[in-house]
């Protein structure tokens, strides 16, 4: 049976990596020259089960309100004229409440950890190297209010079985040293020794060339223009897909079945099939900077509460990333956003890097209200989703291609987990169980 996976992100790879092994003829299709070209390129690098809180949470509406206009903002709205960004904050308001944002968390939570348990399995088996390191993630904050309001969220992740121990200002600085030219700042902070960094570019492509290997078929340089369809109701399904190859030529592909994953690019296309998805972009920023003083950067990684930023230790590159702006598909670099990632970067680890030469990129989260992401089924029998994941979308993604592998083959996913057409499983089941 053949399985047409589109888009070749880490979200992509990870499906078709698994649906090979299920035994499926796999091919995958990207408009990019290779694996991991757009959001899966330079992202956080955090595998961060500990952080799943959803941004939309009670505290959010007046931080929007608040960030209105200003440019270097942790999260940046451009109210455009168009109805699905509307349409989008008006969930993402009713998801701030807190009953919705318990329910979401226990989710996020839930596909997170599975996901990191496959994670470390799939490294295990593949031996793919991704500078990755198994040192925990430290969040640090250095604003009184924002840290007491982190401690019930703290012990929700920890009743929830995720070790998010709430620590002081001087046992941050101890746990990662390089944060000391900022230690009259910080005031207190929370630490997961089970989170994890590691560079997506090199495991996404590192594994798409052990899927290769193994048989899978990658189409890149190959744009999709629309799906096919043929019938109505309970026997609708997808015929192929139409695309543009590299020499610049319509083809149809013919499947048995197939996966989107196409991050944010999912909406567009699956609109006129009457699949209305509550996805839109989040562009993101990330910069990285040559480390040229080891012991002045950090090696544990960070979360910097008070500007929403990420900080991972690559080998010997530093890469920072956050922000968020909701802007349409654009995705030119804004300087003053870019300035400011470098700003609060020299700040932190003012003789850690160079920072005269960063390497600035931007790419598109796609993102739901609740941060929920789309995995499962549609009203075509044989198209599957595998979408939406926002800023976990590194965190959740080996995960999710097991998950959908699974639910291609016909198993309901050993986590508690709202799969997208599907019921939930009975609350008692194990949140995940190991690969």
């Amino acid at each position: 049976m053949k399985v047409i996976v589109l888009g070749a992100g880490i979200i992509g790879t990870a499906s078709a990596w698994f649906l090979k092994r299920e035994g499926y003829d796999v091919t995958v299709i990207d408009r990019q020259a290779g694996a991991a070209q757009e959001t899966s390129f330079a992202n956080g690098c955090q595998i961060s089960v500990s952080h799943a809180e959803p941004w939309a949470n009670p505290s959010a509406p007046l931080k929007v309100l608040k960030w209105l206009g200003k440019e270097d903002a942790p999260l940046l709205y451009r109210f455009r004229p168009e109805w699905l960004q509307w349409k989008w904050a008006i969930n993402f308001l009713r998801e701030c409440t807190p009953a919705r944002t318990d329910a979401n968390i226990r989710q996020i939570v839930a596909l997170c950890e599975y996901s990191r348990q496959t994670l470390v399995a799939l490294r295990a088996e593949t031996n793919i190297q991704y500078d990755h390191l198994t040192r925990g993630i430290l969040h640090f904050y250095t604003d009184a209010k924002e840290f007491e309001l982190s401690l019930p969220a703290a012990k929700l992740m920890r009743d929830l079985g995720c070790q998010r121990d709430s620590i002081s200002a001087e046992e941050v600085v101890k746990i990662e040293p390089a944060l000391a030219s900022i230690r009259d700042k910080i005031v207190g902070g929370d630490f997961t020794a089970s989170d994890e960094s590691g560079d997506v570019y090199k495991l996404t492509t590192g594994l798409a060339q052990k899927a290769e290997d193994a048989g899978v078929d990658f189409q890149f340089n190959t744009t999709i223009t629309r799906l096919l369809t043929e019938g109505t109701g309970a026997s609708a399904k997808i015929t192929g897909v139409e695309v543009i190859d590299g020499a610049g030529r319509h083809k149809i592909l013919r499947a048995d079945k197939f996966v989107v994953a196409m991050g944010s690019f999912s909406e567009p296309l699956l609109r006129p099939l009457g699949i209305n998805l509550l996805l839109y972009p989040g562009k993101g920023y990330s910069a990285t900077y040559k480390v040229t003083n080891p012991d002045a950067a950090p090696t544990v990684s960070l979360t910097d509460d008070g500007y929403k930023l990420v900080v991972s230790r690559l080998g010997d590159r530093l890469r920072v990333a956050g922000t968020c702006e909701l802007n349409g598909y654009t995705r030119e670099l804004n300087n003053t956003r870019c300035d400011a990632i470098t700003r609060r970067t020299r700040e932190l680890f003012p003789d850690g890097c160079d920072y005269d030469n960063p390497v600035y990129w931007t790419g598109l989260r796609p993102l739901t209200p609740s941060n929920i992401p789309y995995v499962g089924k549609t009203k075509f029998s044989n198209l599957f989703l595998n979408t939406g994941h926002g800023t976990l979308g590194w965190t959740m993604g080996a995960g999710s291609g097991r998950a959908i592998a699974e639910i291609i083959a016909g198993r309901q996913p050993e986590i508690d987990f709202g799969f997208t057409g599907m019921p939930r499983i009975a609350p008692g089941k194990l949140a995940a169980q190991p690969a």
